[in-house]
């Protein structure tokens, strides 16, 4: 055997030595995270309390590089936060005050949407048309979730929180009052109260306004039935003008002795 012939030997017994080295070192080592991740696997899904750890640390990871890069932190289920309905899945009457109800208000009509859908559905457990509960909320706040009044009416229909503060507790507390449908749902059960306590739906809106002493209720009544008026008009189908209205300053309606509805104070506030 000559020289090169050696050689040609060696370097190819070499070269399957390496081979079957890294061969040997890479499937061992294979076999070792493959034998890592089955260990892995079984202790998170022996201790659920490790995986969940470690899914919170990792979207913690993600959300600060997400801050990094793009300077805030995503939130994907804020949209289920968002009291907001596509106007598409109400009903035709509900979809004609929905849209008349926007173009007045300069609301979108999105929110609306589920405020209105919101109003259907509780003015038919507590036998009340929803258009006057809508009257009542577009009178009362102008559809300003966060409205209040300088006598402590918050919300949509400008309930007294701290009255009626044991109505919220099936809600999570008395913040509810600034969550749109939760102040709604409040309010509605208020006006059935003041309704069946006056026994008629006048003096039942001159109780809820917290006149129920006094004479006169600075003609929030009046102010009331004549958008629930207008608004069970634009649900027949029949056009109604729309003439906008702007944020007004309200006026409190005041009462030395404030009605009482179910049992509780009832002070309301009156858009002037």
């Amino acid at each position: 055997m000559t020289a090169t012939e050696k050689f040609s030997q060696g370097l190819r017994v070499f070269v399957s030595d390496i081979a079957q080295g890294f061969f040997e070192i890479t499937h061992n080592g294979f076999a070792l995270l493959g034998l890592a991740v089955m260990f892995a696997t079984l202790t998170l899904s022996a201790r659920p309390e490790l995986r969940e750890a470690g899914e919170a640390q990792l979207i913690a990871w993600l959300q600060d590089r997400q801050a990094m890069i793009n300077g805030f932190v995503s939130s994907p289920d804020a949209v289920d936060r968002a009291t907001a309905a596509d106007p598409k899945g109400l009903t035709k009457q509900q979809a004609a005050v929905t849209f008349w109800l926007s173009r007045k208000y300069s609301i979108a009509p999105e929110p609306l949407s589920a405020l209105v859908a919101e109003a259907y559905e509780s003015g038919a457990k507590a036998k009340l048309d929803p258009t006057l509960i809508l009257a009542v909320m577009a009178v009362e706040s102008g559809f300003n979730p966060f409205a209040q009044s300088n006598m402590g009416a918050q919300g949509l229909m400008q309930v007294m929180t701290k009255v009626h503060s044991e109505k919220y507790d099936s809600f999570g507390g008395s913040f509810a009052a600034f969550d749109p449908l939760s102040n709604l749902r409040v309010g509605v059960k208020v006006l059935q109260e003041c309704i069946a306590r006056a026994g008629n739906l006048e003096g039942g809106l001159k109780l809820y306004v917290g006149a129920g002493n006094l004479d006169e209720d600075g003609g929030y009544a009046a102010k009331v039935l004549a958008e629930h008026d207008r608004l069970k008009q634009v649900a027949a189908g029949r056009s109604v003008p729309v003439l906008q209205t702007q944020a007004n300053p309200v006026t409190p309606v005041k009462s030395p002795q404030p009605a009482k509805a179910g049992g509780d104070t009832v002070v309301s506030l009156l858009n002037s």
